[in-house]
């Protein structure tokens, strides 16, 4: 493999003129902000109803995985920083194709996320506003969040830490609470110990097949931390800012992930039919301490959950698409920016389409958007392998160039056994129905997007003949 000059792999003009507000706290924010949502709020007790108590297991198994592709996205972007973040790294270190395929993969994933959110928050908010028309509220918080992003990206990182910040309290007060609960420090509750634990047919009920199905519940569960390297570009200190933010995310989510997982099968048995509740399991948990009004709180935690991921989503999908049209893979009009450094452009078309995905969620017969919700389902699992594939490739032309200050452990050996798990994961998916159709799905989209840049690289070479 040919070496790479110097120049090709700085490519720090792909953020240079875009903002430089965001500090530390803000990025370490933003990324725990968009991985903890209504899937870690509602989805964890479909985790513990697959695989019972081992799905524990299967948390740590997905938090590995997840901590190692963090690192190694944070290793290339210390050296690298870059708005488009995975995108401009496979496409230097694989080829052009694998970068405009990643870029609006993962543009197309989180496009249809976003609708996912504000359908979610504007549905629960509808219940308190009976009288307000579902989309009213919808468009609201559409334009609402438009107007953040428009704005200056200190005033979005300030508005994104806050936000997260709440649901960071809530997952802690949450943990301190389930603690409490299992000793039996509160009043009117008796100690638990490892009674659900290991009770109820032990702590492997459904077996390791129960596991595996477990790890297919909980593999995407954290998606949403890569957003910290995308914001990198536009951070005071990039190199020093993404090295403190990656290692100070990974092991957060993963402690609030296993550490909320665990309090749940702790203090209730795992085919309790209160974890699986349209509550949620937080709720259920709660309810054991019997604190007043939990079930109205902790609706409003879910909205603020989805509406701070939301608010994350259209800064990662804007930042995406200006990277792309910066580089030659989309309309040249997504690099206009605003005097304060926002792709303003970029931004209308996140808004636009996030909106236009509401639509689809309301509209689209159940059979269509099934497939398109189906094809962002292994969206991620994609990102991921091209993610290590990318590090493994340009991981030695970085150390060259003496420009890693955030290493990979354990090179290459780790990344490899990495590369190996998300196969192994793709394995499982194969035997799983409903898991195949999202493969099957991605595969398709995967397929098309690859036609694309096949079709935009010929436009662009016949455009400078």
């Amino acid at each position: 493999m040919s070496d790479v000059r110097q120049e090709d792999t700085a490519a720090l003009g792909d953020g240079k003129a875009l903002g430089s507000g965001l500090k530390v706290r803000h990025l370490t924010m933003m990324g725990l902000g968009s991985a903890i949502g209504a899937g870690l709020f509602l989805g964890t007790g479909v985790g513990i109803a697959t695989a019972g108590p081992a799905v524990l297991v299967s948390y740590v198994i997905a938090g590995a995985i997840v901590v190692c592709v963090m690192r190694m996205l944070g290793e290339m972007g210390a050296a690298v920083p870059a708005s488009g973040s995975f995108s401009h790294y496979a496409r230097i270190g694989i080829g052009p194709w694998a970068g405009f395929v990643m870029g609006w993969l993962y543009w197309f994933m989180l496009i249809m996320v976003l609708g996912a959110e504000i359908t979610g928050a504007s549905r629960i908010v509808g219940e308190w506003l009976p009288d307000v028309p579902q989309w009213v509220i919808a468009l609201v918080f559409v334009v609402f969040f438009a107007v953040i992003n428009l704005a200056k990206v200190s005033n979005f990182g300030e508005f994104e830490f806050w936000f997260a910040a709440i649901k960071v309290a809530v997952i802690v007060a949450f943990l301190l609470v389930g603690i409490l609960l299992v000793f039996g420090l509160l009043p009117g509750t008796a100690p638990v110990g490892t009674t659900n634990l290991f009770g109820h047919g032990g702590f492997l009920p459904e077996g390791f097949a129960g596991v595996a199905a477990g790890l297919l519940v909980v593999a995407f569960a954290f998606g949403g931390i890569e957003i910290v390297t995308i914001a990198a570009a536009e951070s005071e200190d990039p190199e020093r800012s993404i090295a403190t933010a990656v290692r100070s995310v990974v092991w957060r989510i993963t402690l609030f992930y296993i550490g909320a997982v665990a309090i749940m099968v702790l203090v209730l048995p795992w085919d309790s039919p209160a974890l699986t509740g349209p509550e949620g399991p937080f709720v259920a948990v709660l309810d054991q301490a019997h604190i007043p009004y939990v079930s109205g709180f902790m609706q409003l935690v879910v909205v603020v959950a989805l509406l701070s991921a939301f608010n994350a989503n259209i800064y990662g999908t804007s930042r995406m698409a200006f990277s792309l049209a910066r580089r030659g893979d989309g309309p040249a009009i997504m690099t206009k920016l605003s005097a304060s450094g926002v792709p303003v452009n970029a931004v209308w078309l996140s808004v636009f389409f996030g909106f236009v995905s509401v639509l689809l969620n309301w509209w689209l017969p159940e059979a269509l958007l099934g497939i398109l919700l189906n094809a962002v389902g292994a969206s991620l699992l994609v990102i991921w392998i091209f993610i290590v594939v990318a590090h493994l490739r340009l991981r030695p032309r970085l150390e060259r160039e003496g420009r890693l200050t955030l290493r990979m452990w354990l090179f290459p050996y780790l990344s490899y056994a990495t590369l190996a798990m998300l196969g192994g994961v793709v394995v499982l998916m194969l035997f799983d129905a409903d898991a195949r159709a999202q493969l099957i799905s991605t595969a398709v989209l995967f397929a098309v997007i690859t036609v694309l840049s096949v079709v935009n690289r010929r436009w662009r070479a016949r455009r400078h003949d």
